[in-house]
């Protein structure tokens, strides 16, 4: 596929109107917060939800969608250069990434007209928060055997079992969950995208302390939890396939800015080497070398991505090859830093201070988890790219 790199002309004066944007308003505490924050990271998340809101009113979050949602109503290169731009000018990451991000082009995709009127308007202008419950302990790469169950009580379903790894749990106003309706069906049958409410006495939402320290995971327990009978996304039974195009979206849209970083991460890496005196060991520099054609690979396969969502309207199999390629050379790049680093890396700060390579090794190992486990994109690169027997 041919890939052309070049902005057209009004993609030229739209970045120019982003840097200029960018240039007036990212200043005070918002340039003291250059570079915080990630999709599944919770620190300094007041300064980063007060960002939020700001790009929401100038409508620089949710450019694609219409404007009868709160979205700019632009294209999808628009939204390609705004997050270029915001990675380059190292802007804190926004808060509101499972219901911007995840479940909002879901509900874009296979909401009815008024669950898209209720809800898209209030996450345009970060006004409610959503979480995503997914996985259950059992079923997380096989998320077809998951286990809760929503049966119907008049308008009501009532909802029981258990999710983990909800990102962002603790914030939620709301969870997008998976369900099973319809317990005698095949096991990617019977599935609903039910809409929860998390504030309610059934729904009891307990973070977990992960490897680096921080809360952004939960698990979530549903106990005669109800939700309106009308708040299903897509068919009711119907709920696989509107999962598999929110993860989808993990795999390429919801991680490009995140992907954007990993350059900045590299420089700064070679920066403190160089001050170490590191760089002058050409093995040194050979691992480093192989880091950043490793990091131009995966540019240029987003490209390709990216060439061909544009093209098509839709994310293929190939997104699965995105995603195998970042979160390795992340996992990677973070081993490398511990090794280049020496003996330094293993001391952390007081009350468990992590520094930027400290976290960034930590966290890269559950890379690989998300948006679908590696082992299970290589299946799905091997069978439906490759044509390989299952």
């Amino acid at each position: 596929m041919d890939v052309d790199l070049r902005d057209t002309p009004a993609e030229a004066e739209f970045r120019a109107e982003v840097r200029q944007w960018l240039a007036e308003n990212l200043v005070g505490e918002f340039a003291a917060a250059r570079g915080v924050g990630g999709p599944a990271d919770p620190v300094h998340w007041e300064v980063r939800l007060a960002w939020e809101r700001k790009l929401a009113e100038a409508k620089l979050l949710n450019i694609s969608w219409p404007t009868e949602y709160g979205g700019r109503g632009g294209t999808l290169a628009q939204e390609i250069v705004f997050l270029q731009e915001h990675a380059t000018a190292a802007a804190p990451y926004w808060v509101g990434t499972q219901g911007r991000d995840l479940f909002g082009p879901t509900l874009l995709h296979h909401g009815s007209d008024e669950l898209k009127a209720r809800f898209l308007p209030k996450i345009t202008a970060a006004e409610e928060f959503w979480a995503q419950g997914f996985s259950e302990p059992g079923s997380g790469s096989d998320l077809a055997s998951l286990r809760t169950k929503a049966v119907r009580d008049g308008d009501e379903w009532v909802i029981n079992g258990q999710k983990i790894w909800t990102t962002f749990g603790a914030y939620a106003d709301w969870l997008y969950v998976l369900c099973r309706t319809d317990p005698d069906a095949p096991a990617h049958r019977g599935i609903s995208m039910l809409l929860i409410p998390a504030d309610q006495p059934g729904v009891d939402i307990r973070p977990i302390q992960t490897l680096a320290g921080t809360m952004e995971f939960c698990e979530v327990f549903f106990s005669d939890a109800r939700t309106k009978a009308d708040l299903v996304v897509g068919p009711l039974n119907g709920g696989w396939k509107v999962a598999m195009g929110t993860v989808g979206s993990e795999r390429l849209l919801t991680t490009l800015p995140y992907q954007y970083m990993f350059e900045r991460e590299l420089r700064d890496l070679i920066a403190v080497l160089k001050d170490r005196g590191r760089t002058k060991d050409p093995l040194v520099r050979q691992k480093l070398a192989e880091a950043w054609i490793g990091l131009e690979v995966i540019r240029y396969t987003n490209m390709r991505m990216i060439t061909s969502l544009m093209r098509t309207g839709t994310l293929n199999e190939e997104s699965s090859i995105s995603k195998l390629q970042w979160s390795e050379w992340h996992r990677s790049l973070g081993e490398l830093e511990m090794l280049l680093l020496g003996p330094a890396a293993e001391v952390v700060g007081e009350d468990y201070g992590l520094d930027l390579f400290q976290n960034s090794f930590l966290t890269s190992r559950a890379e690989t988890i998300y948006g679908g486990a590696n082992q299970i994109q290589r299946s799905i690169v091997g069978e439906r790219i490759l044509g390989l027997p299952r």
